[in-house]
C-alpha cells in the first residue's frame, strides 16, 4: 500500500472542515435543554433557564453598561403573632381541617407576622408518637411541652410560660392561646391589633362578673403581649405556683393571674365578633374575628361554607361537588 502523498491531505482537508462547522455542533445539547442536570427532557429545567439562549453586542460607546434595578424587599411586618391551638395527638382529623382553615385565608392586611402552632403536652403513647413525628416532618408546626396531658390541669400555664423560653432568639410581639373546636379569621385579628399597645395587653371575649369589667377572657381565644408571657414564665411564676394556681378552669386562671399582679391592664373586647356557634348554626357574623364551639365536621364544614372557603374551587371532570 502507498503512503498517502500531500495530494491526498489536501482532497480530505474539506471533508474536515464540513465535519467541523456541521456535524459537532449537533452533537452537542442545544439550549432548550440547558439546566436538565444531564436526565433529558424528563427532568424541568432548573430555575432561571431561559427557553433559549442569546447573545446581546456590547453598547458601541466606551460606557460601562447600566446597573440592574434595585431589588424590591418585601416591607417589614408591623407586628408578629404566635398562635397557639391547644389540641390532642388523637385528633389528627381535626388538626387537618384546622391546617386548611388557615391555609385557604387571605394574608393578613395589615401586614403582619402570624405563625400557628398545635401545642401537645408529653406523647407518651408510641403509636401517637409516630404519627405525631410524621407531621412534624410534614408540617414543622407542633410544640410539644414538658407535662401531663390535660385540659385544666396547668397545660394553658405550661404553654403560655414556656413561650418566651422556646421563641427567646425571634420574640413576638402578641402570644395567643386558642381551641382547636375555634375558627380564627386571622386578617380580621390583625386588624384588632393594628394600633394597639405592644405591652400590658389582654385581648379576647370579655367576661364582666360582679361589677367587675372583664375579669377574665373566654377560653376560646385571647392574646396576651410578650411582656405578659415574659412575667408568667419568669418573675410571675414563682408566685402562681406558690398558690397552686395552674390547676383549675383555664381561663378564669389566666383572669386570675392577671388580676391579682395587676398585669394585662390593657383590656379590649371583641365580643360580639367572637361568639359561640348555636345550636342551629344560623347566628355567624360577617365580621367574626372568631366563632367556637366547631365540635365535628358538620359545624366546619358550615363554616366553610359561610365564609366562603369552598368558593373558589375551579370546574374540572375529575371531581363533581354538589
Amino acid at each position: 500500500m502507498k503512503p498517502p502523498t500531500p495530494t491526498s491531505y489536501l482532497l480530505l482537508a474539506p471533508i474536515a472542515i464540513l465535519l467541523i462547522v456541521f456535524v459537532l455542533p449537533s452533537l452537542r445539547p442545544s439550549p432548550s435543554r440547558a439546566g436538565t442536570d444531564g436526565l433529558g427532557v424528563l427532568c424541568a429545567r432548573r430555575a432561571g433557564f431561559p427557553d433559549s439562549l442569546s447573545v446581546t453586542a456590547p453598547p458601541a460607546s466606551d460606557s460601562p453598561p447600566p446597573l440592574p434595578p434595585p431589588t424590591q424587599l418585601e416591607p417589614e411586618p408591623e407586628f408578629s403573632l404566635l398562635v397557639g391551638i391547644l389540641t390532642m395527638p388523637s385528633r389528627r382529623e381535626r388538626r387537618d381541617i384546622v391546617r386548611t382553615a388557615y391555609a385557604l385565608q387571605p394574608p393578613p392586611t395589615p401586614r403582619a407576622r402570624v405563625d400557628v402552632r398545635f401545642v401537645f403536652c408529653n406523647v407518651t403513647d408510641p403509636v401517637d408518637a409516630a404519627l405525631l413525628a410524621a407531621e412534624i416532618r410534614r408540617h414543622g408546626d407542633v410544640v410539644v411541652l414538658d407535662c401531663a396531658e390535660n385540659m385544666n390541669d396547668g397545660k394553658t400555664y405550661a404553654y403560655l410560660s414556656a413561650v418566651p423560653r422556646l421563641f427567646a432568639s425571634s420574640p413576638y410581639d402578641y402570644v395567643m392561646k386558642t381551641d382547636d373546636d375555634t375558627y380564627l379569621r386571622v386578617a380580621s385579628l390583625a386588624e384588632e391589633l393594628r394600633g394597639k399597645p405592644r405591652e400590658d395587653v389582654y385581648l379576647g371575649y370579655g367576661y364582666a362578673m360582679g361589677g367587675q369589667p372583664m375579669p377574665f377572657m373566654h377560653g376560646m381565644g385571647y392574646v396576651v403581649s410578650w411582656d405578659v408571657a415574659t412575667w408568667l414564665g419568669g418573675a410571675g411564676a414563682a408566685e402562681i405556683l406558690a398558690r397552686n394556681d395552674t390547676h383549675g378552669p383555664e381561663d378564669l386562671m389566666v383572669g386570675k393571674w392577671l388580676n391579682l399582679a395587676g398585669k394585662g391592664r390593657n383590656r379590649y373586647d371583641l365580643k360580639p365578633r367572637m361568639y359561640d356557634l348555636n345550636w342551629d348554626m344560623d347566628n355567624f357574623r360577617p365580621d367574626t374575628v372568631a366563632v367556637h364551639m366547631l365540635k365535628d365536621n358538620r359545624r366546619w364544614a358550615a363554616t366553610f361554607r359561610y365564609f366562603n372557603v369552598t368558593a373558589g374551587v375551579e370546574p374540572s371532570d375529575l371531581y363533581h361537588l354538589p
